[in-house]
C-alpha cells in the first residue's frame, strides 16, 4: 500500500522527525516495526493505525490552508416583537387615560382616601369593611361639602370606579416592567433602545407617584374656599400630560420599530410638510392638554352655546381674575375659551395639511395617514361640539376624551410615515 503524499505529510502518524544516522536509523525502523507485530501483553495484537487525511479543503499538495478569518458578527436588530409589545403598552396607557376621564367625570376620584402599593389592591368583602371604609371617607371635605346624604350602595361604586382605575394603572406599569426586563435578558434590545425602556419604564413609575399627589390635593382642608372638593387642575394637568408623553413615546417607538421607512426624495416641499405635520401635532397635543383644566375647573358648564359664548364672541368675564394671567388656568370661562380657540386652530391646521399635502406625491399608506388624520379631526370638532351643546353628558364626554388620543395617534402616525431615512 502506498500512503499518498499528502497523508505522509499532515497525517499524525505521520511526524516529520529529524533524520538519523543510518546504521541507528535502520535498528529503530526494525524494532518500531516488530514491537507493531508482536502482541500486547494479556491481549491480541493491535491493529495498525489508519491513517487519516485531512479534509481536501485543508489539504492541498502536503500544505495545510490557512484558516480564514470569519466576519464579526453584527448585533441582532431588534426584533419586531418589541415593536409590537410597545404598541400594546400604548393600547393599556390610552385606557387607563379614558377610565380616568370616566373617573373624574363621575366625581370618583376622591373616594379612595389612602394609597398603598399592595394593600389596597384587595377591596373590601364583609359589610363591616365597606362600612370602615366608607367612615374614613365620611372624615374628608368630598362627603362633607357635596356627598353628605351618600348611601353605602352609591358610594361602592364610586370606590370601585377608583378602584379600577389604579388596578388598570397597576396593569400598565407590569405590562412595562415585566417584558422590558425579559427582552433586556435575551439581549434582543440595542444600547439605544435599553435607554428608552429604561425612560419608559421610569416614567411609568413617576405617573403612579403623580396620580396620588394629585388625588392628595382634593383631600385637603380648604377653610378660606367656598369650592366644591375637586383635586387641583394644575396637578390634573400634570397627570394627564405625563400620561399623553408615555403614549407618544410608546406609540412613536414601536411605529418606528415596525413601518418601514419610506425612502422619500428630500424635496423642499417634503421637508416643508414635515414640519407642518410637527407643529400640527404639537398643537394637537396643547389641545388635549388644555382639556385637563376644562375637566379640572368644570369650565364645560360654563358657557353650553356655540359658537358664541351666551350672547358674545368673547364672555365678559373672560379677565374676571386678577391678575390676568390667573384667568388663564383659573378662570372657568378663559379655560374654555382657550379650549375652543386651540381646538379650531388644530382642525384648521390639519385641514390645511391636507390641502397642501395633496400638491405633493407621497406613497399610499402615508396618504391613508393624512386622510384619516383629517377624518378624526372632524368627528372630534362634532362631538366637542355635541358635549358643549348636550351639558356634558358622561358618556359623550368621555367619547370626546377619547376621541383627543385618537387624533393624537393619527398625527405621530403621519409623523412617523415622513420621517427622516438615516444616511
Amino acid at each position: 500500500m502506498v500512503t499518498p503524499r499528502c497523508v505522509r505529510k499532515c497525517s499524525p502518524c505521520f511526524r516529520r522527525r529529524a533524520p538519523l544516522p543510518g546504521s541507528l536509523g535502520m535498528l529503530r525502523a526494525a524494532c518500531r516495526g516488530v514491537r507493531l507485530l508482536l502482541p500486547a501483553r494479556g491481549g491480541p495484537a493491535p491493529a495498525p493505525p489508519t491513517p487519516v487525511c485531512l479534509p481536501p479543503q485543508r489539504c492541498l499538495q502536503g500544505r495545510l490552508l490557512q484558516q480564514v478569518p470569519q466576519p464579526a458578527a453584527s448585533p441582532p436588530a431588534t426584533p419586531l416583537a418589541v415593536g409590537r409589545w410597545l404598541l400594546v403598552c400604548s393600547g393599556a396607557v390610552a385606557g387607563a387615560v379614558v377610565l380616568g376621564g370616566v373617573t373624574r367625570l363621575t366625581e370618583s376620584g376622591l373616594s379612595m382616601v389612602d394609597w398603598h402599593l399592595v394593600k389596597e389592591m384587595k377591596p373590601p368583602r364583609t359589610q363591616q369593611e365597606w362600612e370602615a371604609e366608607f367612615q374614613k371617607y365620611q372624615q374628608f371635605p368630598e362627603f362633607k361639602i357635596l356627598n353628605h346624604d351618600m348611601t353605602l350602595t352609591e358610594f361602592k361604586f364610586i370606590w370601585y370606579m377608583e378602584y379600577s382605575h389604579r388596578m388598570w394603572g397597576r396593569i400598565v406599569g407590569l405590562a412595562y416592567i415585566l417584558p422590558a426586563a425579559y427582552f433586556w435578558r435575551k439581549g434582543w434590545l440595542s444600547r439605544p433602545m435599553k435607554g428608552c425602556v429604561l425612560a419608559l419604564c421610569g416614567l411609568v413609575c413617576f405617573q403612579g407617584l403623580l396620580g396620588w399627589y394629585m388625588v392628595k390635593s382634593g383631600l385637603e382642608e380648604k377653610p378660606d374656599s367656598y369650592d366644591i372638593p375637586r383635586v387641583s387642575q394644575y396637578r390634573l394637568a400634570a397627570h394627564l400630560g405625563s400620561a399623553l408623553v408615555l403614549y407618544s413615546a410608546s406609540l412613536w417607538t414601536g411605529l418606528s420599530l415596525l413601518l418601514p421607512q419610506h425612502k422619500l426624495p428630500e424635496t423642499h416641499q417634503l421637508l416643508r410638510l414635515r414640519q407642518f405635520a410637527h407643529g400640527t401635532t404639537a398643537l394637537i397635543f396643547l389641545t388635549a392638554l388644555s382639556g385637563a383644566f376644562v375637566a379640572g375647573l368644570d369650565a364645560g358648564l360654563v358657557y353650553n352655546s356655540f359658537p358664541k359664548m351666551g350672547e358674545r364672541w368673547i364672555p365678559d368675564d373672560l379677565l374676571a381674575f386678577s391678575p390676568v394671567l390667573r384667568n388663564i388656568f383659573e378662570n372657568p370661562t378663559t379655560v374654555q375659551f382657550d379650549h375652543r380657540i386651540l381646538g379650531i386652530a388644530s382642525v384648521t391646521a390639519v385641514t390645511a395639511l391636507y390641502l397642501f399635502s395633496r400638491k405633493i406625491p407621497l406613497p399610499r399608506r402615508t396618504r391613508m395617514a393624512v386622510t384619516s388624520l383629517l377624518a378624526v379631526a372632524c368627528m372630534q370638532v362634532g362631538l366637542g361640539i355635541s358635549t358643549l351643546l348636550l351639558y356634558v353628558p358622561t358618556p359623550l364626554a368621555a367619547t370626546h376624551q377619547s376621541g383627543s388620543l385618537a387624533l393624537l395617534s393619527m398625527a405621530l402616525w403621519l409623523m412617523s410615515e415622513l420621517r427622516r431615512v438615516p444616511k
